[in-house]
């Protein structure tokens, strides 16, 4: 079956949970020319009315891989995010931001020491980390700390678990590998589905588990799985052969787009073009180097943000990202600007002033993370439960012309 686009329409709230350019290692926020996405962010977030009222400079750190093989990831994040605090600064409000980011390279170890790195600058609150690996690392000692974070792309339900200081922005991992299987069977019935993931990593196992899952529920036919590990990303001959000779039409790809892009060269090689459907990790791919992105058209990807909306927050972002950085924002970029939306909301909702400490924010930010409604660029009137998780509708883009494109 030849790959095809195909419109996408998931309705209806999930509750949350993942990850473009250049690399450093710490980096601090340059403001740029006022936008209206501040005023109309702000307008469109919903705090509950209070007699206490936000003030004062607060600390804000970034933690996401700014170099390295997921630089993609965390630096669109980290992009995202600067815009965010920029134009809040520029409101000229009773809340003001400093910004410093640190480079994890997606490693756990080396995202502890940016961790700590932050926490001697004086930071009072942290977006991040960015990958799950690094965020499962870094929660345990900020939720010893009492720091609040809030995840812009971490989507493994154990980021959270556990832990009362730990939000996240993007839906869960479990609920990419549901939404993922109820449209498959729902707008491809008869369809004879092959699964690659990555075994060792706990972002690609997570989806792929809840698929399956969801899969044997809903009668969809899982004809072939084909595994691989972070040293074994190279190659998917083995893989693909498989699932041709079983007949999947349909892949179903829970991994990043580094391992995709090379699965997508391999498979157009063999003339094997079975419908991909990815998930948001493979987001970036249109932007990763020396790829020839003509090999992904027709790839779907689930994702809670589309660079072609016509809303005037995604259009004057996406504006302001292009003409600061040189190219369209993805998913991860929308994820660290709403996380500093959220994070303004929630000190105001709060009453929280630049004086408190990391710890006395970080008890008043879990009480009011379950009272705030969000409208941002990655979903309208986003909610937190108590446990972490945001509600949000999720979407998906179809790659045609090598352009992100809403259904």
């Amino acid at each position: 079956m030849k790959k095809r686009v195909i419109a996408l329409a998931l309705t209806g709230a999930m509750t949350a949970g993942l990850l473009a350019g250049c690399g450093g290692g710490s980096t601090e926020s340059q403001a740029p020319a006022p936008s209206q996405a501040a005023e109309s962010a702000a307008a469109e977030s919903k705090a509950p009315a209070t007699d206490a009222k936000a003030s004062g400079t607060f600390k804000l750190g970034g933690v996401g891989p700014l170099t390295g093989d997921a630089a993609i990831y965390g630096t669109a994040a980290m992009n995202g995010a600067k815009i965010a605090v920029d134009e809040i600064n520029a409101l000229g409000g009773d809340v003001q931001f400093e910004f410093q980011a640190e480079d994890d390279v997606a490693d756990g170890e080396t995202a502890v020491n940016a961790y700590n790195t932050l926490m001697d600058w004086g930071m009072q609150a942290l977006v991040g980390p960015v990958t799950t690996g690094s965020a499962i690392s870094v929660s345990a000692k900020a939720y010893e700390e009492r720091v609040f974070a809030l995840t812009p792309s971490a989507s493994s339900t154990d980021v959270i678990d556990g832990k009362d200081n730990m939000f996240q922005v993007c839906f869960t991992d479990p609920n990419q590998g549901v939404g993922a299987a109820d449209y498959i069977s729902e707008n491809m019935p008869g369809s004879k589905v092959a699964i690659i993931y990555r075994n060792d990593d706990p972002y690609s196992q997570g989806i792929r588990d809840t698929f399956v899952k969801e899969a044997e529920a809903k009668g969809l036919e899982v004809v072939k799985e084909g595994t691989f590990t972070k040293d074994t990303q190279t190659d998917f001959s083995v893989q693909l052969t498989a699932a041709q000779s079983a007949g999947a039409d349909v892949m179903f790809l829970p991994i990043y787009y580094q391992p995709a892009s090379v699965i997508l060269n391999q498979a157009n090689q063999m003339g094997y073009a079975p419908t991909f459907f990815g998930v948001d990790g493979m987001d970036g791919i249109l932007t990763m180097p020396g790829f020839d992105t003509s090999l992904a058209e027709g790839v779907m990807l689930l994702t809670p943000f589309s660079a072609d909306a016509q809303d005037t927050l995604t259009q004057n972002f996406v504006k302001t990202y292009n003409d600061l950085y040189g190219e369209t924002p993805n998913q991860f970029a929308a994820d660290g600007y709403d996380a500093v939306y959220i994070i303004y909301n929630a000190l105001n909702a709060a009453g929280c002033t630049g004086d408190m400490s990391a710890e006395e924010i970080c008890e008043a930010l879990i009480g009011a993370m379950p009272t705030i409604s969000v409208d941002g660029l990655t979903g309208e009137a986003m909610t937190w439960a108590a446990t972490g998780e945001v509600s949000k509708a999720p979407r998906a883009v179809v790659i045609k012309d090598g352009v992100y494109v809403t259904p």
